[in-house]
């Protein structure tokens, strides 16, 4: 039986191959994408609305991929890297579900996704360089925001699309419940200057994946 045990050079190589496919390859979901009824064609003020916002969610499930690749490469605990993988497990549904409504909208993923999961990945390698606990409190702050963002973006959607906002509604309940359970495992608070500087990245990736 094989007892080798992975070290930091064998889970770069593996992150590495991870990125590859991330970006270069469709997603596949483990999870059926959430339905309320069938695509429905929208009015074109409408579709291209629901586009652009699907593709700023696609980007964020990009960079979400990235964070928790970034933090579980340097995490010290293997229970923090289990989890962290656990979370990427349905990050990557989400980054499915996405990808598959652009489609469905005739709509593409933005063109800057590979600078997003670049980013993002190297702010999360520093987060889990820095303590588990820090790390925890960085997921823990980051899946705040993103339910904050994914509750904006219900709003700003047709009342038309519902197909759109039940894969938001399925996402906001998966990022809260990341978050939850990032805090209970001894997450710290970030220092607010951290959470400013978060919000503001997070404003620069979602009004250039809007546009671009």
């Amino acid at each position: 039986m094989d007892t080798r045990r992975f070290d930091f050079a064998d889970r770069l190589i593996g992150e590495i191959d991870n990125i590859i496919k991330i970006l270069t390859v469709v997603a596949r979901a483990r999870r059926k994408m959430p339905e309320v009824a069938p695509a429905t064609p929208l009015p074109e003020a409408e579709r291209s609305s629901s586009v652009r916002l699907m593709r700023v969610n696609h980007s964020g499930e990009v960079a979400a991929q990235a964070l928790y690749q970034g933090q579980g490469l340097t995490a010290r605990d293997a229970g923090v890297r289990a989890a962290m993988r656990e979370a990427a497990l349905e990050e990557i549904d989400h980054l499915a579900w996405c990808e598959q409504r652009l489609k469905e909208l005739n709509g593409r993923t933005s063109i800057l996704n590979p600078l997003w999961y670049l980013g993002s990945f190297a702010l999360g390698a520093v987060a889990g360089a820095l303590g588990d606990r820090s790390s925890l409190g960085f997921i823990a702050e980051t899946e705040k925001q993103v339910e904050s963002h994914l509750r904006d973006h219900m709003q700003r959607l047709s009342p038309m699309d519902a197909r759109s906002r039940a894969i938001l509604e399925q996402m906001t309940q998966d990022e809260m419940r990341h978050g939850a359970k990032a805090a209970s495992m001894g997450g710290k608070p970030l220092p607010l200057p951290v959470v400013f500087a978060m919000r503001a990245t997070s404003r620069l990736m979602t009004h250039g994946s809007y546009w671009i």
